[in-house]
């Protein structure tokens, strides 16, 4: 019996390549498709942090310029202060810069704030008070309060703009001073700044 020729053997390679390769083909797609697949996703997720402003209505000047001041001179003017801020916080008072003399002016300028509503820097017309926030006291002893843990006031503030003002009474006092002591105190000069600060919860 004869076995198949060369070229019989050639044909039957021919063929069976692509027969091969269509029959991995087939094997790879069905393992490709042999389950079933689902997938779901919580998309968008972002993080931004808040922010807050405390501005107030003084347009950079001083709230008080004073000269030529003589014993039992006193003052009174407001300022307004707002906050905007994302979340809840609280703003308070405090001293900073306090100027210091020689002659220990700063001892008899006594210093009292009330905060309420109404009023401003311009006036202080329409201020109604919401109770006292600093009691009398020297600008010696306000410029002990010189931090936000020793601050003033303790204004809670929620997300929005919310606005306080603050009324501000000085006086020159030389109560229990000789004329000497008090002729001591010529041509002093003394000062400090209000600063209110907002932190948030």
């Amino acid at each position: 019996m004869r076995g198949p020729s060369s070229r019989t053997s050639r044909v039957a390679t021919v063929v069976a390549t692509p027969v091969a390769i269509l029959a991995a083909s087939a094997l790879i797609w069905q393992s490709s498709y042999a389950a079933f697949t689902s997938t779901t996703r919580n998309s968008g997720n972002d993080w931004a942090t808040g922010s807050v402003a405390l501005t107030d209505d003084d347009a950079g000047s001083a709230r008080f310029q004073v000269t030529n001041m003589t014993p039992g001179d006193t003052q009174t003017k407001c300022i307004s202060v707002t906050a905007t801020t994302s979340g809840s916080g609280t703003v308070k008072g405090y001293a900073v810069n306090p100027v210091t003399s020689a002659q220990g002016l700063e001892d008899h300028i006594m210093v009292q704030v009330n905060e309420g509503t109404g009023g401003g820097f311009g006036s202080c017309d329409n201020f109604v008070s919401a109770g006292e926030v600093i009691p009398t006291m020297s600008l010696t002893t306000l410029a002990t309060f010189d931090s936000y843990e020793d601050g003033a006031g303790g204004w809670t503030v929620t997300a929005g703009t919310h606005s306080r003002t603050y009324q501000v009474t000085w006086t020159f006092d030389t109560t229990g001073l000789s004329q000497n002591e008090v002729d001591q105190l010529q041509g002093a000069h003394t000062g400090i700044d209000f600063q209110w600060e907002l932190r948030t919860d």
